[in-house]
């Protein structure tokens, strides 16, 4: 069995949750909080079997998009002074960070 912990945006938990439970993946949401832009995220947690690994990131793929921004300088980390009047900057901001772990054991209670 695998363990995957999605970190995704947001804007497509609630998709991504959906298209999980409709395939048959169990999942736990945890309220997580990004490091760079302070924003809003959400980690999925996901127990399958080893043979699924692939048809769950396939989902994780097609929904957890990335897009472009406009975001203020003065949210960015480290920004002061002269810079916080500066024009907004593009960043990439969505998508998806997945880590896949071995589970010893998986008890449902």
């Amino acid at each position: 069995m695998k363990l995957l912990i999605a970190i995704v945006s947001d804007e497509d938990s609630n998709i991504l949750s959906d298209k999980l439970n409709r395939e048959g993946f169990g999942t736990t949401k945890l309220c997580s909080t990004g490091g760079f832009l302070r924003s809003g995220n959400t980690t999925f947690l996901v127990a399958t079997d080893d043979e699924k690994v692939d048809q769950a990131l396939n989902i994780i793929r097609e929904t957890c998009k990335s897009r472009s921004r406009m975001i203020a300088p003065e949210k960015l980390p480290g920004s002061f002074g002269a810079f916080n009047m500066a024009m907004p900057v593009e960043v990439k901001v969505g998508g998806a960070t997945v880590f896949t772990l071995n589970i010893e054991q998986f008890i449902k209670m």
